[in-house]
């Protein structure tokens, strides 16, 4: 059984584009997320995140959860009860990925390390998004360089795009992140409502959080967390060094219990931190983990998501 089917993402560790084990590799990711992810393709243009569209739809009674901003007033009035005006989706979707490739992502204790994940993600999101006439592009950034990858559609594109991704250089030692720069570059040019879906760890300055809301005034955003145990936890070894590669710097710990509950405190208030940005501009996070099966994740999250919406047309 290979790493794949184990749930773990094959590995990129090659920097050429000619690489024929980056080829291989990308491969044999494309045919997992094909298996795995065809079964919760059913449906009319349900894309990614169901529903959110530009052209007016039906309306159905308030959910909680949903945009305040899709309040339908006149059915509210009419009925007495709280409707929000649902949307159908475009026929053709522009999508977007700014993603995250600083220095905190090249690390990893479990089955692979975070960026093989980001470049999953990209694979899973590109055929969740595809067909039909829909474009994929895409910002990555490492911190000290941005590549741009204009949205096309074809599966030519899609292939050249994951092999950008996954070829793009490490950052330079001390160089940090630079995801407030990557979101807000979506913003530029303006474009017709689509979807952009942020892939980064989310760790360090919570500084994305402006431009994140800019993008969420106008487009449906989606978050895709990536994250290893060492991100939340640290373990019992005693004396350990640690080395941040963003700042260059490198401190020796002891790891002592009070040490430890301190560290898995403030990983557990930093994530709150971002789930409250996250929920305050409308965008699902979907977190995918190294030493998880990070497949099943996405069918989960993509399952929850369709059924939710299912549940709420049913009430009308």
């Amino acid at each position: 059984m290979t790493d794949t089917e184990h749930g773990r993402p094959p590995s990129f560790a090659s920097g050429s584009l000619e690489d024929p084990r980056l080829t291989s590799a990308l491969r044999t990711l494309e045919l997992t997320v094909r298996r795995r992810l065809d079964g919760v393709l059913h449906g009319d243009h349900l894309g990614l995140i169901p529903g959110p569209g530009s052209e007016p739809g039906d309306a159905r009674e308030y959910q909680p959860g949903d945009d305040v901003r899709r309040m339908d007033w006149s059915v509210t009035a009419r009925t007495t009860q709280p409707h929000v005006r649902q949307t159908v989706a475009d026929r053709e979707l522009e999508t977007w990925l700014a993603i995250d490739l600083s220095a905190s992502l090249d690390f990893g204790t479990a089955g692979c390390e975070k960026r093989d994940l980001v470049v999953a993600a990209a694979a899973a999101i590109a055929h969740l998004t595809s067909g039909g006439g829909n474009r994929l592009g895409a910002v990555i950034t490492t911190g000290d360089r941005v590549v741009r990858v204009p949205a096309r559609g074809g599966r030519p594109h899609l292939q050249s795009l994951l092999k950008t991704i996954a070829t793009t250089p490490h950052a330079a030692e001390g160089t940090r992140g630079d995801l407030a720069g990557a979101i807000d570059s979506l913003r530029r040019p303006e474009r017709r409502r689509g979807l952009a879906v942020v892939v980064s760890d989310f760790l360090g300055s919570t500084d994305w959080e402006r431009p994140l809301r800019a993008i969420a005034a106008r487009h449906d955003v989606l978050a895709v967390e990536v994250l290893d145990p060492r991100d939340l936890e640290l373990p019992d070894v005693g004396d350990v060094v640690l080395h941040d590669p963003e700042s260059g710097r490198t401190r020796e710990f002891s790891v002592t219990p009070q040490l430890r509950s301190d560290f898995a405190r403030a990983a557990s208030d930093h994530r709150r931190d971002v789930e409250k940005i996250l929920r305050g501009c409308n965008a699902p996070r979907l977190t995918l983990r190294t030493d998880g099966d990070w497949i099943a994740d996405v069918v989960r999250f993509v399952s929850r998501r369709r059924f939710g919406a299912s549940v709420g047309a049913s009430t009308r």
